[in-house]
């Protein structure tokens, strides 16, 4: 901290001065003698160009265009429900067992509304739940042979 000069001015917001580049020999009689004298002493000509030219590139509309574009590739699937004929064999087993959804959804602590869903066809499929559905109302809900009755264990 010892070598802060307390003394001088510190000037915010003015730009300092910045040489300029000539870009082709056509700006160049349009340049004054201290750029032709420095161009003659060899100094370089930058030549490169602009690519925007000015435009803002917010404003441009194939970015917005390449966008939208973009988001319509990278649409991602719903997840697949449950088929209608699980929701209808639930729903039958349930029946022929003089069950309610709400006895059935507390014997496999479930919330009655994940019940109403997987009846409804509105429901996510769950193996779990699905699984203890299977076991609670005796009915294939997975696989094939949806809605038959399961058999009990194999007795040997």
């Amino acid at each position: 901290m010892s070598n802060v000069d307390w003394d001088s001015k510190l000037v915010i917001g003015q730009k300092g001065r910045t040489q300029k580049v000539v870009k082709n020999v056509a700006e160049l009689s349009g340049a004054s003698d201290a750029s032709r004298r420095a161009i003659r002493a060899g100094a370089v000509v930058g030549t490169e160009k602009k690519v925007t030219n000015g435009v803002n590139k917010a404003h441009q509309g194939t970015d917005h265009q390449r966008i939208a574009k973009l988001d319509r590739e990278n649409e991602v699937a719903p997840p697949p429900k449950v088929a209608s004929s699980v929701g209808r064999a639930m729903q039958t087993a349930r029946m022929e067992l003089k069950l309610s959804q709400k006895e059935v959804a507390q014997k496999i602590n479930e919330k009655p509304s994940v019940l109403q869903d997987y009846e409804s066809g509105k429901a996510v499929p769950n193996a779990q739940i699905l699984a203890k559905l299977e076991r609670v109302l005796g009915v294939k809900l997975r696989g094939t042979n949806i809605g038959k009755k399961l058999e009990g264990p194999k007795k040997s």
